[in-house]
């Protein structure tokens, strides 16, 4: 993994993205992709993506170059327009693509923190409804760190409120300092019910620490 910070960000139909639009108009997925080098800025730079050959419309408005099997290769124009273009004005490549029915997934590796929020930044400008999904801070300097970025977010005000009580309260430690039973008291509920908010607390939570469905 390279240094820096991995980004996963997510856009509903992003306008210009003929990943994205290809993937609208035939109804699949394109995760098959690759940029040329140098950023989106510059004259002549391309996208080569691989796609199923029945599966792209008859009217479309680029050729293949050459195909695999049944699966056609096309290299279009990509500008700044998009996402995707977006990101080549910084420098920052595009580690990852995943286009489906008009939806777009990226995946690129920040160098560091004020880049990632000049990007962001700049998404959030363009983009309104863009989705920032996962950040991952990748090992730097020879060691073994991985830190994850949690969104603690996806907890409801309920779990979160069970969750840190639980913890504080010594519930996760070995031998326990406290129970289901003990936490519900302090809540007035039933045990089950605090077993039920923690379990979603730590499901949702383990996603980004286990990096779920990337």
């Amino acid at each position: 993994m390279p240094a820096g910070i991995r980004v996963t960000v997510a856009f509903e139909t992003p306008s210009a993205c003929p990943i994205a639009d290809l993937s609208a108009a035939a109804g699949t997925v394109i995760k098959d992709v690759s940029t040329t080098a140098g950023p989106a800025t510059a004259e002549g730079a391309f996208t080569e993506f691989l796609v199923a050959g029945d599966a792209v419309p008859d009217d479309y408005d680029h050729d293949p170059v050459f195909a695999y099997a049944d699966r056609h290769l096309y290299r279009i124009p990509h500008d700044t327009d998009c996402p995707c273009g977006c990101l080549g004005e910084y420098g920052v490549p595009v580690s990852r693509y995943f286009a489906s029915d008009g939806e777009l997934e990226l995946v690129f590796h920040a160098p560091d923190f004020d880049r990632l929020q000049t990007i962001v930044g700049e998404f959030r400008d363009r983009f309104p409804a863009v989705d920032i999904q996962r950040l991952v801070r990748a090992p730097t300097g020879g060691t073994a760190r991985d830190t994850v970025f949690v969104d603690r977010a996806k907890l409801t005000d309920r779990q979160l409120e069970v969750l840190r009580t639980a913890y504080e309260m010594g519930y996760f430690e070995r031998p326990r300092a406290a129970n289901a039973t003990d936490v519900a008291a302090e809540f007035d509920v039933t045990p089950s019910t605090v077993t039920e908010h923690l379990l979603a607390a730590q499901s949702k939570l383990l996603q980004d620490v286990l990096e779920a469905g990337s």
